[in-house]
Formats: structure tokens, C-alpha cells, sequence
């Protein structure tokens, strides 16, 4: 697995890590596959995919105590565990209360990254961004982020903090690559990871030929190549989504090899 610097830090993130999103349930609770999940968790792991995304939405939290349950055979400092607070708790007192009951559904006594889901128009960032470092001075939090974020909300929020704010997270992939304009510039510029979500397309990059025929002259997938292309940007993490074994095993394998500049140039010019 190649691991990459996390923001203005000198934490090391895996270049490929977990997305959990529909696992756990929708926006409500499904238990119906939770044995499955936390297999496929653990597998992912196992090959270095040590950076797992969930949030509070997630199954209405049951996203959350199904990581903290997959985590749980594992040393804790050995794992990253990235989640989001909604919304609607960016008030002080929500905020803080949103993230300890994400820790106890996660089973573990701090948050590696806690992110602002999304942005709040009707809160003030500025009291959103005081709770989240109230959290890293409690050490409830060891780093913060925002999601979702455009570079004007960026600023505002940075504006507000005597701390670094250390990741963005974003939609980036071949087929959805807005963040180009301005987002990944003003990240890189600034030392802001971008962990991109929905990296394989919303599942269509996977059965994509063109792909497919680029990945032959590697011996690897359509989806293989589409997260290649991605980690190999300047400050760029991805945290695809996967549930069954043979699709975390094809993640993983997606790091540690390169596609050529030649071949580059090709697929974004293809995705143009």
C-alpha cells in the first residue's frame, strides 16, 4: 500500500482507504448484512487499507458501530478512522455531542478526523469551527476537516482556526472532475488533503471499456486504473466503497504500480 502525508502534517494515510457509505443502511439501519461488512472490512485492512470512512448519516450511526466493530481485533493506533458530523448538529453543543456519540458507536476514545459533513448556511461557521477545536484540545479529535466544502467556505472556515484544517473531501473521479477549476488547486496550494469519495464514478467507471482496454497492458482492472489515475494527483486519497471481498482484494491492488505519463495524458484526454 503507498501511504501519503496528511495535510500540513507528517501523518502517513493510506493512498487507497474505505468508503462505507450504504453499509449499515441508507439513511436508516440495516442489519442485514453486518456479518459480510465486517468481514470485508477486516480483509481490507489486513491489505493495508487502514483509512476507513463512515459517518454519522450512515445507517442513522449503525455505519458507525459496524466499523467499530470490524476495528475491534486490530490495534487501535494501527487504524484511521475518518467520520463526519451532520448538518444540522454544527451548533456548539450539537457538535460536540454529535462526536461522542460517534465515539461510543465506534467503541474507541478518540476520532483519527472528524469532518463537517457538509456546509450549514443557517449556522455560523465560525461557531461550527470552535467546537471542532474544542475537540482536538480535549483530544477527542486528533485532526479536523470539512466535506463538501467550495473554496470560498474553505477560507472562512480556515479564518476562523488557530489549527490546520487537513482534509476536504470531496466527488472526484474520471467522470466528475469539477474540483479541477479551483478546489485542487487551493488544496494543494494550501497543504489540504483531498480525499475523494465516489472515486470509481457512482459505479460506472468499473464496466467502462475504454478503461478496460488501458488496463490490459498492466494486467489490471477498469476500476484499477481509474484509481491509479486518481492517487497519483498531488494530494489526492481515495476511499472507495466495497463490500464484497473480490472488490476490496481489487482496491487494494491498485496502489503500487503506475500508470505511464503516456497513458495519463490519454484517459484525461478520453474523460475530457
Amino acid at each position: 500500500m503507498e501511504f501519503k502525508e496528511l495535510g500540513v502534517t507528517t501523518v502517513k494515510i493510506p493512498a487507497v482507504g474505505m468508503g462505507t457509505w450504504g453499509i449499515g443502511g441508507g439513511f436508516i439501519p440495516d442489519y442485514s448484512k453486518d456479518k459480510e461488512a465486517i468481514k470485508a472490512l477486516r480483509k481490507g485492512i489486513e491489505l493495508g487499507m487502514s483509512l476507513i470512512d463512515t459517518a454519522e448519516m450512515y445507517g442513522s450511526g449503525h455505519s458507525e458501530e459496524i466499523v467499530g466493530e470490524a476495528i475491534k481485533t486490530f490495534p487501535r493506533e494501527k487504524i484511521f478512522i475518518v467520520t463526519k458530523v451532520l448538518p444540522e448538529n454544527l451548533r456548539y453543543s450539537d457538535l460536540i455531542k454529535a462526536a461522542h456519540r460517534s465515539l461510543k458507536r465506534l467503541k474507541t476514545d478518540y476520532i483519527d478526523l472528524y469532518l463537517i459533513h457538509a456546509p450549514n448556511p443557517g449556522i455560523p461557521i465560525k461557531e461550527s469551527m470552535q467546537a471542532m477545536e474544542k475537540l482536538v484540545n480535549d483530544s477527542i479529535v486528533r485532526f479536523i476537516g470539512v466535506s463538501n466544502f467550495n473554496v470560498y467556505q474553505m477560507k472562512q472556515a480556515k479564518a476562523c482556526l488557530s489549527i490546520d484544517i487537513v482534509v476536504n473531501q470531496v466527488e472526484y473521479s474520471l467522470i466528475e472532475r469539477k474540483i479541477e477549476r479551483d478546489i485542487l488547486p487551493y488544496c494543494i496550494k494550501n497543504k489540504i488533503t483531498v480525499m475523494a469519495y465516489c472515486p470509481l464514478g457512482r459505479g460506472i467507471l468499473p464496466n467502462n471499456k475504454f478503461l478496460k482496454e488501458i488496463g490490459i497492458k498492466y494486467d489490471k482492472t477498469a476500476a484499477q486504473v481509474a484509481l491509479n489515475w486518481l492517487i497519483q494527483k498531488k494530494g489526492v486519497v481515495a476511499i472507495p466503497k466495497a463490500i464484497k471481498i473480490e472488490h476490496i482484494t481489487e482496491n487494494a491492488e491498485s496502489t503500487d504500480w503506475r500508470l505511464s505519463k503516456e497513458d495519463i495524458l490519454v484517459i484525461e484526454e478520453h474523460f475530457k
